[in-house]
């Protein structure tokens, strides 16, 4: 039978109409504020093709409860270090929310080969002062893939000016923007039309936003006791050579796993460092196991 038809059968239907004592999943449109803003700047969601954005895309994350769930364990380890680095360096916290959005607060790569929680491509990774290389790809270092970030979305911002505008940038690239902008005569991000990755960009943001700011409205009921802790380390400088980080590690009284746990830059076993470069390494806190 085709799927239409299977989808629209009128008399075939296990249950009698209106029947939901069977149904064990009951799946509603989510419901979105009356108000909403992205760093600072209002969300118009009196144009009905935005409440339909936003709308889709909370129904989109609402829905993908697995994922989800790890998601908010994650964000009770990662969202108050993130937000302080994105204040003191004067960016609004929302843009915490594009940071999910790239990579669900996990050290992943893409197909197109950008890599850490911001999502950089290498190349414009160098450009902001990141080290990528073989042994070393701060892509991956929360505190400094921010701070370059940060940089991006000021760069941006002074261009555009509009973070709104800022932040769809981050997915598309200043130099598109411009051209959009120049073509289609136009400079707010929601009037603009752009590709369907980019298009979404800016409200799976602020689909995270509003379900991360009150997860039980959406049906996730996570436990303080299930949500990951923030990591707990000490500090140690090195500034030469590293032969075998699992030897440096067993010196630190941990091992290679918890270390490149906490230090997901680390990309080889062994650190040459030709460029002399400084580098802090988190130490897991003794007890660490106990987390």
């Amino acid at each position: 039978m085709p799927f239409l038809a299977f989808c629209a059968g009128s008399g075939n239907s296990a249950f009698a109409e209106g029947d939901i004592s069977q149904v064990e999943q009951v799946v509603k449109v989510p419901a979105i504020p009356r108000s909403l803003s992205f760093a600072g700047e209002d969300v118009p969601l009196n144009y009905f093709d935005v409440k339909e954005s936003i709308q889709r895309e909370l129904m989109v994350i609402s829905y993908w409860h697995a994922s989800i769930t790890y998601i908010i364990q994650l964000n009770n380890r990662y969202k108050d270090e993130i937000k302080s680095i994105l204040k003191a360096e004067g960016l609004h916290e929302d843009f915490y929310y594009l940071c999910i959005a790239e990579s669900g607060l996990q050290p992943v790569v893409s197909s197109a080969n950008a890599g850490g929680y911001w999502q950089f491509l290498a190349g414009t990774a160098k450009e902001y002062k990141l080290i990528v290389d073989e042994e070393v790809d701060e892509r991956y270092n929360i505190e400094k893939s921010t701070k370059a970030a940060v940089a991006y979305f000021k760069k941006a911002y002074a261009e555009f000016g509009t973070w709104t505008m800022a932040a769809a940038s981050f997915n598309i690239g200043i130099s598109n923007v411009r051209y959009r902008m120049n073509i289609q005569s136009l400079k707010n991000y929601y009037d603009m039309q752009f590709p369907e990755e980019t298009a979404r960009y800016v409200y799976r943001a602020l689909a995270f936003k509003i379900l991360l700011e009150d997860p039980r409205r959406f049906g996730f009921y996570i436990g303080a006791e299930d949500l990951y802790k923030p990591l707990e380390y000490t500090e140690v400088t090195v500034k030469g050579k590293v032969d075998n980080w699992s030897e440096f590690a067993a010196k630190h009284k941990t091992n290679f796993k918890l270390l490149k746990m906490y230090n997901q830059w680390i990309r080889s076993n062994k650190l040459e460092n030709r460029q002399n470069h400084t580098f802090v390494v988190k130490i897991p806190k003794e007890g660490t196991r106990e987390l």
